[in-house]
């Protein structure tokens, strides 16, 4: 089975509360859960967040919608991926996605996995050399490797580590491949990390979702080179 894990979390020190900010009339958080969802290749989408109080509005809002959340440490990451994964049953890859990336392309999940699959390697994505905007970084790596390094990394450490870049720090132990964009676009910014940052993601969202909720990588970088307004924030 392959696991696709959603961090999310209301604390965001610039965007505080962004998870639930709606776009399109629903929160951010569940316009990620649909085009995960999309993806052909996931077998299930869990939504990873911390047993801090300050999330349990999502994880409520979540549960109530039926998608399923695991909540852990918010200080180890690694730990929370690991608990996540030991809860979903018998788990072969795993899909990490940001939860500050409203634009990420199933298509692009489809061709890490797929990637991943083909080549046996412990870790597949688009980081290992930038060239998708940021906020569209897709990294799957296998059961095994995540709780190799989760089982070896002194707290400490994983506080202060994703467990995606654990496995990225020893590339002669973990065999590694990646992939690329047809073009550069490693210059543009689309997370959401800041009020701007959301005005961005709430015009596009507002420009391309009620003709095509699925839209995607190609279909934002049509809309920018038409509409200004736009491009100057999408750097």
């Amino acid at each position: 089975m392959i696991l696709a894990i959603l961090q999310a979390r209301m604390t965001s020190p610039r965007a505080p509360g962004k998870a639930m900010a709606p776009l399109r009339g629903e929160p951010m958080v569940w316009r990620q859960v649909e085009r995960i969802r999309q993806a052909r290749c996931v077998s299930k989408v869990v939504v990873a967040t911390s047993s801090d109080p300050a999330d349990d509005p999502l994880a409520a809002y979540l549960v109530s919608r039926g998608q399923t959340v695991f909540r852990g440490a918010s200080a180890n990451l690694t730990e929370r991926f690991v608990r996540c994964i030991e809860a979903a049953g018998p788990v072969s890859h795993v899909v990490r996605i940001k939860g500050d990336s409203p634009f990420v392309d199933p298509g692009v999940i489809d061709e890490a996995a797929r990637l991943a699959l083909a080549s046996r390697a412990d870790y597949a994505g688009n980081r290992l050399r930038r060239t998708f905007p940021r906020g569209l970084e897709v990294e799957v790596a296998t059961a095994a490797a995540l709780f190799a390094v989760a089982a070896e990394t002194p707290p400490e450490v994983a506080a202060c580590a994703s467990p995606m870049g654990l496995i990225r720090a020893q590339p002669e132990r973990f065999p590694q491949t990646g992939f690329v964009a047809v073009r550069d676009y490693s210059a543009l910014d689309w997370r959401v990390k800041t009020p701007a940052d959301y005005a961005f993601a709430r015009a596009v969202y507002d420009a391309l979702h009620p003709a095509d909720p699925g839209f995607g990588l190609h279909d934002v970088l049509d809309i920018l080179q038409g509409r200004q307004d736009l491009a100057r924030w999408a750097a």
